[in-house]
């Protein structure tokens, strides 16, 4: 009983979030959305940790999973991808130098702290 209500709370900033992207017409995703409304709840301490932790916890051990549909699609549109991989192979090794940099800065500005 308890992991149905921890899934019904995640599942109702989803949908909340998908209500939100509807209605303004967002490009965002929805269910984007509706974690930022989730982090805020926590952070307000509207939603308890205690209320999602276990179905948060689960769901991060089989995070793995969720990347499956997403390699499944890329293999599925091989063609389009065969002929821009160039671009993405750039994009790819750019974004993750963007990401390591901001990370050593962010980890060294908590260790001046």
């Amino acid at each position: 009983m308890k992991v149905i209500r921890e899934l019904s709370v995640v599942f109702i900033f989803c949908f909340l979030g998908e209500m939100i992207k509807n209605i303004l017409g967002l490009t965002i995703p929805g269910n984007v959305i509706g974690m930022i409304l989730l982090l805020i709840s926590l952070c307000l301490g509207i939603v308890k940790v205690e209320f999602i932790e276990d179905i948060s916890k689960f769901l991060l051990d089989h995070l793995s999973f969720f990347f499956v549909p997403a390699g499944v699609g890329l293999v599925t549109s091989i063609g389009i991808v065969k002929n821009c991989w160039q671009y993405i192979v750039i994009t790819i090794v750019l974004s993750t130098i963007v990401v390591m940099a901001v990370t050593s800065m962010t980890v060294q500005l908590f260790k001046r702290s």
